[in-house]
């Protein structure tokens, strides 16, 4: 049985934003989950396999319901996604053993991941220092096409329009989820993908209000070439067609709430679509259909 759990469900700026005092923000101060988001991450259960490290992604691991992470692998190399990546090293290594007696976390990168991540941030460099003189990770590249199979589950990176950007296709026997933890800009479903049982997507950006249809995003705003809107979003939940859908990485900058998010869906389900918002620590059966 797969089970997903959201460990972080915010984007690239959480909530509350830092020193932030707008009405969002505070609330989520005041009430805390599922008001407040931390960086995205997520963790299949079953297969076993953490997707992304940002950077409270130590204090999302404290409050899961995660026993242990013998894998990791990585979707893009954008920072929201990777600057947590120290977990490893403060997880795994047993500083006071005689000789040492370090954890060990499998880090799979698809193979332009590995290319970007020598590229920026210096992520290349920090994870083969925990490889080669920590020990406490084993760097593994993925040849594209290549998967992961572990505990009877196949995990495919699918790329995605952007460059180096890239979902996961999660098979348990005829059994299939899609795990998109970003950038769905200019993407369209391929049909190995269509009708899966789950799709874990990114919301995208509020271009326009869902509640009340008014401009968010000033029109032409740069962010609009390069980010998904919430509207594309839909669209893409439309020609994927999955059976049930959770949407994911949720901006502050769109200024809704958990509550807005619930009308939002509420007005969803009543158009026909079987859709939801997750938030932090949600645990959910990735074979179970919500009634």
């Amino acid at each position: 049985m797969l089970r997903v759990e959201f460990l972080g469900t915010g984007g690239a700026i959480t909530t509350p934003r830092p020193l932030c005092r707008c009405r969002v923000c505070e609330e989520a101060r005041r009430r805390g989950i599922p008001y407040s988001r931390m960086g995205p991450a997520l963790y299949l259960h079953g297969p076993d396999l953490l997707v992304d490290t940002p950077e409270e992604i130590k204090l999302e691991l404290e409050r899961s319901r995660v026993e242990r992470v013998g894998r990791c692998i990585y979707s893009h190399w954008h920072p929201d996604h990777v600057m947590g990546r120290r977990l490893f090293e403060t997880m795994n290594q047993d500083w006071l053993g005689r000789p040492p007696e370090s954890g060990l976390t499998e880090v799979y990168l698809p193979e332009k991941v590995a290319r970007d991540f020598r590229r920026y941030l210096g992520s290349w460099e920090h994870l083969s220092f925990l490889e080669d003189v920590y020990g406490v990770v084993r760097l593994i590249e993925l040849a594209e096409g290549e998967k992961i199979e572990t505990n009877g589950f196949r995990i495919t990176p699918i790329e995605l329009a952007e460059d180096g950007v890239y979902a996961f296709l999660v098979e348990e026997g005829e059994r299939r989820a899609l795990v998109a933890p970003d950038e769905l800009k200019g993407w369209d479903p391929p049909e190995p993908v269509r009708g899966v049982d789950l799709a874990v997507l990114p919301k995208g950006l509020a271009e326009f209000d869902p509640l009340t249809g008014e401009r968010h995003i000033p029109e032409g705003h740069p962010v609009l070439k390069i980010e998904a809107t919430f509207e594309e979003t839909l669209g893409i939940v439309h020609r994927l067609g999955a059976r049930r859908t959770v949407l994911t990485h949720i901006e502050e900058m769109d200024g809704l709430s958990y509550d807005d998010l619930l009308e939002v869906e509420e007005k969803l389900r009543g158009e026909g679509m079987n859709l939801t918002f997750a938030y932090d620590t949600l645990l959910l059966d990735a074979w179970e259909e919500e009634d």
